[in-house]
């Protein structure tokens, strides 16, 4: 009979685990394991360096090393019990996003500056139509050249 009681007694606590909805949030969330191995081993450091030949007030006093891990736990611990306070984080599925105008208008843009880019035909109309057509005129001066000068003036 001990052994059915051991086994439902097993039983009723793997239960219990299952439902309990922060062992599964710790089961789920990789941060959140991190968060508290860190303040774990940060701890346990801390405590090493407490016992560590000096006495133990000396050492909370003066042991910068010693500081710095329970700083570290500490802070490893206010970050995981934050975790276990938010709302559980679900795997929902993506949604797909629609198209929308803003994607077609940018899509139209796109489209537009390449065709500008790639056709001479199309950029001189799109600049014609920006800054004018370019008036076409032939240049001629007014001015005649200057003679050249002779190399050695006669005396």
């Amino acid at each position: 009979m001990a052994a059915k009681d051991k086994a439902a007694k097993a039983a009723a606590a793997a239960q219990a685990a299952k439902e309990n909805p922060y062992l599964q949030r710790v089961i789920q969330d990789d941060e959140l394991r991190d968060n508290m191995v860190v303040a774990f081993e940060a701890a346990r450091n801390a405590y090493s360096r407490l016992n560590h030949g000096k006495s133990p007030t000396k050492n909370l006093i003066e042991d910068k090393k010693l500081h710095a891990n329970l700083k570290k736990s500490a802070d490893a611990l206010r970050d995981a019990s934050s975790a276990l306070r938010e709302a559980p984080k679900h795997q929902a599925p993506k949604k797909k996003r629609k198209g929308g105008l803003g994607r077609l208008l940018l899509l139209a843009l796109l489209g537009a500056v390449i065709a500008i880019v790639l056709s001479e035909g199309l950029r001189n109309k799109v600049l014609d139509a920006l800054f004018g057509a370019e008036e076409e005129f032939d240049y001629t001066s007014n001015t005649t050249p200057a003679a050249p000068a002779s190399a050695a003036p006669a005396s």
